[in-house]
């Protein structure tokens, strides 16, 4: 396969794909003769198929390096560390994502009662804000 081609399978870019090459997170890709054009097999499609899925995680570059060196040794121990450290670590990131649009919600709130010019639902509005304001700094 082209990079173009791997590139619309995976999801990941061009440069992204060079660069993982270049990092030595996938193989060297073996290059066509003529061209030069780098020329993806199937095996390495397949890594690239697992790291676009664990970079969509938000997994660092570094995690995904230690997924690829214990996943075909018998360290299950340490695979499932490195999953449940990263899932801790997107829960955490899911609920900022809450707080936030929470904020959003009650300031959307707010000027809706504004708008309408309801001070009773005006000022429970900003009641609700000023808790969710602290769990955002």
């Amino acid at each position: 396969m082209t990079i173009q081609e791997v590139s619309r399978l995976s999801g990941l870019s061009e440069p992204t794909l060079r660069y993982y090459e270049k990092i030595g997170l996938i193989s060297a890709v073996e290059r066509d003769r003529s061209s030069g054009h780098r020329r993806y097999g199937p095996a390495v499609v397949e890594t690239i198929e697992a790291l676009s899925c664990l970079r969509s995680t938000g997994m660092s570059v570094q995690d995904m390096r230690v997924y690829l060196r214990h996943l075909d040794t018998s360290d299950a121990a340490r695979l499932r560390e490195l999953f449940q450290r990263n899932a801790e670590r997107l829960a955490g990131e899911i609920e900022r994502m809450r707080v936030r649009l929470r904020y959003l919600e009650l300031k959307a709130d707010l000027w809706s009662a504004r708008e309408r010019g309801d001070a009773e639902a005006e000022r429970r509005a900003i009641t609700d804000i000023m808790p969710v304001i602290a769990d955002l700094h």
